[in-house]
């Protein structure tokens, strides 16, 4: 169950990146649902790979880096996915952005709190 709501909040946040951003459409629910499974996907095995490659540009921009790898992750899946595309770097960009403050917020409110520490 955890699974499944973790991939239902990414095609929210995709949605709402291709809501806000011109340069990324979806052409149904269903993309937004596959999207959101294969971002999980990408995240899960190739960004650590990613993040471990460009961490001399991590370094030297002190993170922003990030951003570009996140955006790469956005786009290959936009590339993996039919009916979810992607005009451009930029597009990718600011969807990267999107998506990423979108899931954290929303994880944020669907988290379980924790029980208090002894």
């Amino acid at each position: 169950m955890h699974i499944l709501l973790k991939i239902v909040l990414n095609a929210l946040a995709i949605y709402v990146a291709a809501y806000l951003l011109d340069g990324i459409t979806l052409s149904s629910v269903q993309a937004a649902l596959i999207a959101g499974l294969v971002l999980g996907i990408v995240n899960a095995i190739i960004r650590p790979v990613l993040i471990v490659l460009t961490l001399p540009f991590t370094i030297l921009t002190l993170g922003l880096f990030i951003f570009v790898v996140n955006a790469i992750c956005l786009a290959l899946t936009a590339a993996l996915v039919p009916g979810f595309e992607i005009a451009g770097f930029w597009s990718a960009l600011g969807g990267a952005l999107i998506v990423t403050v979108v899931s954290w917020v929303l994880n944020g409110a669907v988290r379980e709190p924790r029980p208090p520490r002894r």
